[in-house]
């Protein structure tokens, strides 16, 4: 039976210390540019729960936004806020590109108030990362054990990139996890561990 799709609802994850201003001079006074990591691949996080309760942790496979980054365009807020738009990737004032590392983000600030507001916080070093919507097209279900309890491990392998937001204050990573019960995602995978060794034998 083909495994359902995930939950139609974004869910955000943040990324923590990965926001600067890109100096393209010596004196990076006159840059607007912001850069940085939105997202990181084959990073466990921390543990979570889903709506019911049950412990998880997730990883997010390399590659895993390769196909969406082709497909969709994606926009950057302030602080999750949708009313301060701060680039688009189709008008290319925030250039998105997925290498080993994750996902790497160059947004070029406006020439607004707003744009004024979000470059002195990086500046003053007041942005401490980014966080990122995205919806989650194919999944992994395993279990691992840490300190000596077994939890699950999501590992997300393919998902659509909706937004960054960079941010002075990053969610904690379990805050807007409306991942639906992992019980369930996990009934939905055929064989866990013949697709675990298969996903980790496709991204070595």
């Amino acid at each position: 039976m083909e495994k359902e799709k995930m939950n139609d609802e974004l869910e955000h994850r943040s990324v923590i210390g990965h926001v600067e201003i890109r100096a393209d001079s010596e004196d990076d006074s006159e840059s607007r540019m912001l850069t940085g990591y939105a997202i990181s691949y084959n990073v466990q996080s921390q543990v979570m729960r889903d709506w019911w309760g049950d412990k998880f942790v997730e990883v997010i496979a390399e590659g895993a936004f390769d196909k969406s980054l082709n497909e969709r365009s994606v926009l950057a807020y302030w602080n999750h806020n949708k009313d301060i738009l701060l680039g688009n990737t189709e008008s290319e004032t925030l250039v998105l590109e997925s290498d080993s590392t994750g996902v790497r983000f160059d947004l070029d600030l406006p020439n607004s108030s707003w744009g004024d507001n979000v470059l002195e916080s990086a500046r003053r070093k007041d942005v401490r990362g980014t966080s990122f919507g995205f919806r989650v097209v194919d999944d992994l279900i395993s279990k691992i054990e840490i300190d000596g309890e077994e939890v699950y491990k999501r590992t997300v392998v393919e998902a659509e990139l909706f937004e960054i937001s960079p941010t002075p204050k990053p969610a904690y990573l379990d805050s807007e996890c409306h991942v639906r019960s992992i019980d369930e995602l996990r009934n939905n995978n055929l064989d866990i561990e013949a697709r675990a060794l298969l996903l980790e034998l496709e991204i070595m």
